[in-house]
């Protein structure tokens, strides 16, 4: 029992100890705290103490800079104004001074303006003076001037007694002589001119076409559309016909075209405008004779096979013409229409051929010349596309082609070549000229259109008729199947100066009133003949 009170007591003491033990350091640690919290209060107000001196010394250093600049600022006010003031006081030197020569100058001026009024009243007295001086000349001038004129008039009336002429008359004369001798020097200088543009312009044109149809390898052989068929015999002609017209009527409201069947021995003729249609009803003929078969079910059947047939013969003869001239990049519809020419002929003359060739001599001209080769081809394959629907169109094939043209997207130069082959429209450019040269000769070369005998004989008698139309004209002459006309004039009526002018007016009224191709040579000839008998 007394062990355990000593341990109790033993533990208590223990607990005891560490309290008061806690209890020490507790008041250690305070104590110490306060000291450091103490430490660093001083610090504070010592830091404090500082920042506040050099506050005060930084706004005292402020304060005192402040007023040096003030004082600065005031000098050079103060400096600023006193120039200032100076630079006034010169200015307004100056300005008395300026005002001062001013009123020296003005005075100087008007002492001169009197001086000078004095001198221009001296003037105007001598002015005066030579007024009158030039008034009693005049006087005398006049005077001696009627005195002229009396005499010029009594000199002209003895001339006209002299001469026996009026003032008139005389005039006339004179400006008549004057007349023909500026006449004969203008002949004589035609002439020269003529001889020597005709030298250069032979030989060049001459190089030019020849080179281009040397070159123009084409076959010219000129394709004319047949328009009869032939039959095996006469009996066929009934079958052709058929029972009360059924079949001769079938076929000619499936084709378009009408059969002439008459006593032509074993033939029948197909007449029709359109040059495709005749062809097809040729074709549809042909097949049907050969078959055997004609009822009206069968020549619809067979003309609408052949017109699908021919319409891709058209086509594939379109694009070899385009690839036979190099022409490329056409429209499909325009190539088609190129296809048709080959079925339409012109003066016997097939148009595709013609438009052939004239693409060919064109583009060979433009080369010799330095001109678009490309345009100038183009433009004559398609001179003549309004030939293939003329006849489904109002208008003139030119019109046509122009305006075909312009549809399918053909370029302005090739619009324009196209409308003024004919002339119809003045020839803007070079390639235009060239394929208006071309039509000319593919159409003019011997063998290349044949002409009606009506046709030939008229314009041989309206040449004759234009040229016996002028003045002094004793015949003429169309001879080279209408390609010269030959006139002799009256020697005492024409003069050789005036055949000259004659010629010119002559072909200018041929150009004029008259249609034909390639050229017509005007020559007037003038003979004198003297004669007299040795007696």
């Amino acid at each position: 029992m007394s062990q355990m009170l000593l341990s109790a007591s033993t533990v208590l003491v223990a607990v005891l100890t560490g309290v008061v033990a806690l209890i020490i350091g507790l008041a250690l640690g305070i104590a110490i705290y306060i000291l450091i919290q103490k430490k660093k209060l001083g610090d504070a107000k010592q830091s404090a103490n500082k920042i506040t001196e050099a506050a005060y010394a930084e706004a005292k250093e402020i304060r005192a800079q402040a007023k040096n600049q003030q004082k600065e600022s005031i000098l050079e006010t103060k400096e600023e104004i006193q120039k200032l003031k100076a630079e006034f006081d010169q200015e307004l030197k100056d300005r008395r001074n300026e005002v001062q020569r001013s009123e020296q100058r003005i005075s100087q001026r008007e002492d001169a303006l009197g001086k000078k009024e004095d001198v221009l009243d001296k003037k105007l007295e001598a002015v005066e003076k030579t007024k009158a001086t030039l008034a009693e000349k005049e006087s005398q001038i006049d005077a001696k001037k009627a005195e002229i004129d009396t005499a010029h008039e009594r000199m002209l009336s003895e001339i006209e007694k002299v001469s026996q002429l009026t003032r008139e008359e005389a005039k006339a004369q004179l400006l008549h002589e004057i007349e023909e001798e500026a006449r004969r020097d203008a002949v004589g200088l035609v002439r020269e001119i003529e001889a020597e543009a005709k030298d250069e312009a032979e030989k060049k044109a001459r190089t030019i076409i020849a080179t281009a149809v040397q070159r123009c390898a084409v076959d010219h052989s000129a394709e004319i559309t047949v328009s009869v068929v032939n039959l095996p015999n006469d009996e066929m002609k009934g079958r052709i016909i058929g029972r009360e017209g059924r079949n001769i009527r079938a076929l000619e409201n499936a084709t378009g075209v009408d059969l002439i069947i008459d006593d032509t021995p074993e033939a029948v003729v197909l007449s029709g405008f359109d040059p495709v249609r005749r062809e097809i009803a040729r074709i549809t003929l042909e097949k049907l004779i050969a078959d055997g078969r004609i009822h009206p079910a069968r020549i619809e059947e067979i003309v609408e096979k052949t017109r699908k047939e021919l319409d891709a013969q058209i086509k594939e003869t379109g694009e070899n013409a385009t690839f036979e001239a190099g022409v490329f990049g056409l429209h499909g519809d325009l190539v088609k229409l190129l296809g048709r020419l080959k079925y339409r002929t012109s003066y016997g003359q097939n148009v595709l051929k013609h438009s052939l060739e004239v693409s060919y001599l064109a583009g060979l001209m433009a080369a010799e010349l330095g001109a678009d080769v490309k345009l100038a081809k183009r433009a004559g394959l398609l001179h003549d596309i309004g030939k293939a629907v003329d006849h489904e169109v109002e208008g003139t094939h030119i019109t046509i082609g122009a305006d075909l043209a312009k549809k399918y997207k053909e370029s302005k130069e090739v619009i324009h070549c196209i409308a003024a082959h004919h002339n119809d429209i003045e020839p803007q450019s070079i390639e235009a000229v060239l394929v208006q040269c071309a039509d000319a000769i593919s159409g003019a070369r011997p063998g290349a259109r044949r002409e009606s005998l009506d046709n030939y004989v008229k314009r041989l008698e309206k040449l004759e008729e234009i040229a016996n139309g002028f003045d002094g004209v004793e015949k003429s002459f169309a001879i080279q199947a209408g390609r010269e006309v030959r006139i002799i004039v009256k020697p005492e009526v024409v003069s050789d100066s005036a055949t000259v002018f004659m010629a010119k007016d002559i072909a200018k009224k041929i150009e004029s009133e008259m249609e034909y191709p390639g050229q017509i040579k005007v020559n007037v000839i003038r003979e004198t003949r003297s004669i007299d008998y040795a007696k």
